[in-house]
């Protein structure tokens, strides 16, 4: 259950990286480690594609070093996910961490 809440949380960080700047996935990795995540290739990789597959994100092809590297873009798809997901977070955040909104459940 803990990594489907994580693996949630990478996709926002994808989501708002790739807002910023084309992203590619070492790139990710590495981004990611920063925030304490351990993410392997094997699992950057099917989620920049099953984003991609979804309309979340556009590709594009760039020889880098003589090698094909895949970057990806923020589609407006991915822009409008992007911004309902802020707005979720910041209710979220609200609620659990400042300790606003219901204080038990019924």
């Amino acid at each position: 259950m803990i990594r489907d809440f994580f693996l949630g949380f990478i996709k926002i960080h994808i989501l708002h990286h790739a807002a910023q700047e084309p992203i590619y996935g070492m790139a990710m990795i590495e981004e990611l480690q920063r925030h304490g995540y351990d993410v392997s290739p094997g699992t950057i990789y099917p989620l920049l594609h099953g984003l991609e597959s979804d309309g979340y994100l556009s590709r594009e092809d760039r020889v880098v070093a003589g090698k094909v590297r895949k970057y990806y873009a923020i589609t407006a798809t991915g822009r409008a996910a992007l911004m309902e997901a802020r707005a979720k977070i910041a209710e979220l955040t609200r609620e659990v961490i400042e300790g606003h909104g219901p204080t038990r459940l019924t």
